[in-house]
């Protein structure tokens, strides 16, 4: 029973499986195979080859449960009473049910090498797992330029959706439902970004006190699906590509968070289920960065191939389009050392000619003040721009001036260009699963997040949000009046800025999570989207759909490639900004902090990648977010000799009001708190 070492895992093969896991500590390791009643058969995996442990077992086949049992030095981790979850498992099953039974010490302990006790029974278990499924069918490929992202979570999405069947609610197949797809494709959506869908685990913590990790960072096996979102037990990944295939389908792109930061066994003192067992020193740094309790070692070639072999695997064998890498600067922190983009699991990454191919996002910052590393990656990786979120909540709040949100507008030059990256490099967004939603972006000014049994310790204090006159819910019309157009001006600022536009499930239909700002353990209506058609839901998804509508047919909202100030066709500069009396910007109306209004002209008959751009248009956004109306002059006639309005914040679904067309120069008075797009049309009868 000899086999190969690589590649690692449990292949089925030769009329048996073939098993392979890598530990440099280990003196004997034994795979143990679980029955229906948990009984176990152990047998030696007795050839060892460049630190892996393998061997080929006649007369098992795809179904068997298992894990491993790693003889050798406490001291460094080996502990043969605990069962390990093979690190390479393409399934997992079960979920740890007797914290102390999976601890390598004894509660309390100080003392490694510790319990005795026999986790079999209280872990969860590996499954052999026989490759292939349904289709996944051909990627779509969205061009980057055109590619609008909605972050959401599996079960979260459709365990309310009316249309999905209740088996399917929270599930794969639920969000592969025809409805949902149809949801999505109206939307005006190109790609989908999955909370963590790899098999995760209640971290120490939440055992502890009886609660559930519900939104996934807690990671305990990378390659394998997460058998929670299952309609059927078992049948997660079969499930999982059926979703793939039926999203392709409707021509809309899947992307993974991948957590290859840390893992769900917590501090030295937390369960020992999986990398602490096989080579705890080969897998974690002595430290922390992430603030969840351990920290991979992403310098150390054990996690560098473990982690570029399960994103290979995601792609290749089951079909994602991309991957955003959550707390990425860990991934470009060797040896928990200084930040460097040419770090060994970056340049994996960046080097593979399979992952190169995928859409790549960073989140570029880890829980230190040295990870936060927006515009520091290397390309082809695209970033999460955390000073895009910051700005735009400051501006529209009105605390902050107009410099710094020009940049953002114009997709942060500033950022991205120095490493040759292009303006789809920055993932604009003004809310995530990780904080308010926009509709509370808008209701509270301090989080509410006593559900989550941690005393309101838990969550972020820098918010950056205003509850216009009152916190929470309310019904006074003129706050929630106000509340409604405050979200539409942080849609379309969101929607119609340069770059990569991400959109958290729900906001475009007024989500609530009560001001919870850190709702990562509540699985309830807390967190699950709501799909009932109340007014405001409605009209705010009608506005949604015509931005998106507006930003699809504009190549000039959607630039591939930066500004330059180049002279275009039409004689104009391709950028230019406005200030509300018609006049250009000057460098001290830049350095002005109380100007609260912005007038952003883009030339649309120079866009760059022509062969994609099939409308020249030119474009003047107008940005008001003062309390107070404001006189705004439209630019002069070298800019257009008519300007047609195309949106306006100030109304429920966005429909433009009368008059909508106005000559070059006019002025007019423009309410508070609203962004206005117009459309430069020539003088001709056609075009009025």
């Amino acid at each position: 029973m000899i086999g190969q070492p690589f590649p690692l895992g449990a292949h089925p093969e030769g009329g048996g499986v073939r098993f392979a896991v890598a530990s440099s500590i280990a003196e004997a390791v034994e795979v143990c195979l679980v029955d229906a009643d948990n009984g176990e058969r152990r047998v030696s995996l007795g050839e060892r080859t460049f630190g892996v442990w393998h061997g080929l077992l006649p007369g098992v086949g795809p179904g068997q449960r298992y894990g491993y049992r790693v003889h050798g030095p406490r001291e460094l981790g080996a502990n043969p009473a605990k069962l390990l979850v093979d690190p390479y498992a393409r399934r997992v099953e079960g979920s740890v049910t007797d914290l102390a039974a999976a601890l390598s010490r004894s509660e309390g302990s100080s003392e490694g090498g510790g319990s005795d006790t026999d986790s079999l029974g209280s872990v969860p278990l590996s499954v052999v797992t026989a490759p292939g499924g349904p289709d996944t069918g051909p990627r779509p490929d969205v061009p980057a330029e055109r590619t609008v992202l909605y972050e959401l979570h599996v079960r979260g999405l459709t365990r309310r959706h009316p249309d999905v069947a209740p088996e399917h609610r929270g599930t794969y197949l639920g969000l592969a439902h025809p409805a949902v797809i149809e949801y999505l494709v109206e939307l005006g959506v190109t790609a989908v970004e999955l909370m963590p869908v790899q098999a995760f685990c209640d971290e120490p913590a939440l055992l502890r006190t009886g609660r559930h990790n519900y939104w996934g960072y807690s990671p305990l096996a990378l390659l394998a699906v997460h058998p929670g979102y299952a309609a059927v037990p078992g049948n997660e990944i079969a499930e999982f590509r059926t979703m793939v295939g039926a999203l392709h389908a409707a021509g809309i792109e899947v992307i993974c968070d991948v957590v290859a930061n840390h893992s769900c066994e917590g501090g030295a003192d937390g369960p020992t289920l999986c990398y602490r067992g096989f080579d705890p020193a080969a897998y974690y740094l002595d430290g922390d960065l992430t603030g969840c309790g351990n920290t991979l070692d992403t310098g150390s070639p054990t996690v560098v191939r473990l982690v570029t072999d399960a994103l290979r695997y995601w792609a290749g064998e089951l079909g994602v389009d991309g991957f955003r890498l959550d707390l990425a600067s860990v991934l470009g922190r060797p040896g928990g050392g200084e930040f460097d983009p040419h770090a060994p699991l970056l340049t994996a990454i960046t080097s593979d000619p399979l992952l190169a191919q995928r859409k790549l996002i960073a989140e570029p910052w880890d829980a230190t003040g040295e990870g936060y590393r927006v515009g520091g990656f290397p390309a082809p990786f695209c970033e999460w721009n955390g000073r895009f979120r910051d700005t735009v909540r400051d501006f529209w709040r009105g605390v902050a001036g107009v410099s710094e949100l020009a940049s953002r507008l114009a997709g942060s030059s500033d950022l991205y260009a120095p490493g040759g990256r292009r303006p789809w490099a920055s993932i604009n967004f003004v809310t995530a699963h990780d904080g308010f939603t926009l509709r509370d972006l808008v209701s509270y000014e301090h989080k509410h997040n006593a559900a989550n049994g941690e005393g309101g310790e838990d969550g972020t204090d820098d918010n950056r949000s205003a509850n216009c006159g009152a916190e929470g819910e309310t019904a006074d019309p003129a706050v929630l009046a106000c509340r409604s157009r405050q979200s539409r001006n942080l849609l379309a600022t969101l929607l119609l800025s340069t770059g990569t536009p991400m959109l958290l499930a729900g906001d475009e239909r007024g989500n609530t999570q009560g001001g919870n700002n850190n709702p990562y353990c509540l699985d309830d209506e807390t967190s699950w989207i709501d799909w009932s058609p109340n007014p405001e839901a409605v009209s705010l998804l009608a506005f949604t759909r015509r931005l998106l509508a507006l930003r699809a047919a504009a190549p000039a909202l959607r630039q591939p490639e930066f500004f330059e100030g180049r002279v275009t066709r039409n004689g104009t500069s391709d950028l230019v900004w406005f200030r509300p009396d018609g006049k250009l910007m000057s460098l001290d109306d830049w350095h002005d902090g109380r100007r609260r209004t912005l007038g952003m002209w883009i030339d649309g008959t120079d866009v760059r990648s022509h062969p994609r751009c099939r409308d020249d248009r030119s474009w003047f956004l107008l940005l008001h977010a003062g309390a107070h109306a404001t006189t705004v002059t439209l630019p002069g006639q070298q800019y257009g000799d008519r300007f047609e309005l195309m949106l306006d914040t100030g109304t429920p679904d966005g429909a433009p009001a009368r008059p909508r067309v106005r000559r070059a120069g006019t002025r007019m008075v423009v309410p508070g708190r609203t962004l206005l797009v117009y459309r430069a049309v020539g003088d001709d009868p056609a075009s009025r």
